[in-house]
């Protein structure tokens, strides 16, 4: 039986010819995220384990998301503690009051997130960038920590859920409603630790506005990631 989507990009960043679901890997990342709140855990994490510097100052991304420009001491704490690490460590993806923004929508803008690659975030809707075909999830601040330093993250290789997506949208219905469906559909633990991936000819005619909206959402249903196929739409 061949590999889905998802488990062909974790054999690959695990040097490995083929995976199995259930299967434990250790992969290689190409991109870790962080935000101003999940940030200051992993930075602590990573310096109490005693490491003293980061695996790639280029593939590591830190967001001031939720409380920047910050509205009390707590908030401009958490932000300061990002800052300097990023000073120390001349962290290049780090955004900052009049760069930030939603993290989620950021990265794609800014060019950091391409398909098959391997990204983890601590933050639960890094699955985000299933859209444009890369393998991104949700991880917790010590395994974001263990990123940022040696640039590697352990998995468990997803089953996964194939989503056949036929005909078109008719406005105002958008990929919201889609994914609002699917998840009536099959519950809130309904692909629980399983890949969602999307395919059929209905996801020609998605936007990627609808693309990044369905695969953000993927953790709404217990899903480890959500996962599109790459296609004309996707290249440019």
């Amino acid at each position: 039986m061949g590999m889905t989507m998802t488990q062909k990009i974790l054999a690959k960043h695990a040097g490995l010819e083929s995976v199995t679901a259930g299967q434990l890997i250790e992969g290689n990342v190409d991109l870790t995220l962080a935000n101003d709140i999940t940030g200051p855990v992993a930075i602590r994490e990573m310096e109490k384990a005693g490491f003293d510097k980061v695996f790639d100052n280029t593939k590591i991304a830190l967001v001031m998301d939720h409380f920047a420009p910050n509205k009390d001491i707590k908030s401009a704490e958490q932000c300061l503690e990002c800052r300097e690490f990023s000073k120390k460590y001349n962290i290049v993806n780090f955004f900052d009051v009049g760069a930030m923004g939603i993290e989620h929508a950021l990265l794609p803008e800014k060019g950091l997130t391409a398909p098959g690659e391997l990204i983890i975030g601590a933050d639960s809707h890094t699955c985000t960038y299933g859209a444009v075909g890369a393998f991104s999830t949700g991880v917790g601040s010590t395994d974001m920590a263990a990123g940022m330093a040696k640039g590697v993250a352990w998995f468990k290789v997803p089953a996964a859920i194939r989503v056949e997506l036929t005909g078109s949208l008719r406005r105002p219905v958008s990929g919201k409603d889609v994914i609002l469906h699917l998840i009536g559909t099959i519950g809130v633990d309904g692909a629980l630790y399983k890949s969602l991936e999307f395919a059929g000819e209905g996801v020609g005619s998605l936007s990627m506005d609808d693309r990044f909206t369905i695969a953000n959402m993927a953790i709404e249903a217990g899903a480890k990631n959500g996962i599109f196929p790459v296609d004309g739409r996707t290249r440019a």
